[in-house]
């Protein structure tokens, strides 16, 4: 399989539990890639899987300040 099918098979199937693995795998495979015009069309798929990331808490450190929490305002 081609990196970009790999990237975009990732991104259809990662899950909560898989995001960073994925993430990192889909990494390394855009590193692989030696074309920048494969490597444009892997972007979209990165920022996805980025995103997902972000929004299920990944490792970022930038999840958490969305929605308020104990040291909200009063």
């Amino acid at each position: 399989m081609d990196a970009l099918a790999e990237i975009k098979r990732l991104y259809y199937n990662t899950t909560r539990t898989t995001i960073q693995r994925d993430l990192a795998r889909a990494v390394d495979l855009l590193k692989s890639m030696k074309d920048d015009d494969e490597r444009q069309r892997a972007a979209v798929y990165m920022d996805g899987l980025s995103q997902m990331r972000s929004e299920w808490g990944g490792q970022s450190g930038s999840g958490r300040g969305r929605g308020g929490g104990a040291g909200g305002r009063r």
